[in-house]
């Protein structure tokens, strides 16, 4: 599953406990259990690279808004480009569009307990 993780989800598993910490946890979490069975394979700088690169995209320009607040546009865009079907975000102007374009938009709560365990 491609996901867009909001930028207040990504910072807040930085920093705090929660949902988005486990989000964070379950990238550690497959990358763990990969480098036991793949011993030759530093994980460490892929964890770092993916935490701080991820995939770089070239949104598409849209000629109208599409949140209310159009700060957040760039998150739907991106999930365009990425090709991603999930948006992780407590922000209202984004969860007030899940649906644009088929890309659902999920809190984190709602993506560790229902979507997560299916992962």
């Amino acid at each position: 599953m491609r996901i867009v993780l909001d930028t207040n989800v990504f910072i807040s598993g930085v920093f705090f406990s929660g949902p988005p910490y486990k989000i964070l946890e379950e990238y550690y979490r497959v990358s763990e259990n990969l480098s036991r069975r793949y011993a030759e394979v530093d994980i460490t700088p892929v964890l770092e690279f993916v935490t701080i690169n991820a995939e770089i995209v070239s949104p598409p320009d849209f000629a109208k808004p599409i949140c209310t607040d159009p700060n957040d546009d760039k998150f739907f865009t991106c999930a365009i480009a990425g090709h991603c079907s999930v948006i992780i975000s407590g922000d209202k102007h984004l969860l007030d569009k899940s649906g644009f374009y088929g890309i659902r938009v999920r809190k984190p709560r709602d993506f560790v307990d229902n979507l997560l365990p299916r992962i």
